[in-house]
């Protein structure tokens, strides 16, 4: 489940990012990489992790 941001801290948000998009080496099955566009996922979540903007605002922005 995705920490929000009102009752969970940085390190938590970070953690959650790290191993949501972590690499699975196998791109066939994870897609990972597709769906971040090939960006690091700490770059793309940063205003999350640092308790600015909700996840799934950033999140569903990725599928536009």
């Amino acid at each position: 489940m995705v920490p929000k941001i009102d009752n969970s801290d940085r390190e938590e948000r970070l953690t959650y990012i790290q191993e949501k998009y972590k690499c699975r080496v196998d791109c066939d099955m994870c897609e990972n990489c597709k769906v971040l566009r090939g960006r690091d996922a700490e770059e793309v979540f940063a205003d999350y992790i640092e308790g600015k903007v909700e996840y799934v605002k950033i999140a569903s922005q990725m599928w536009k």
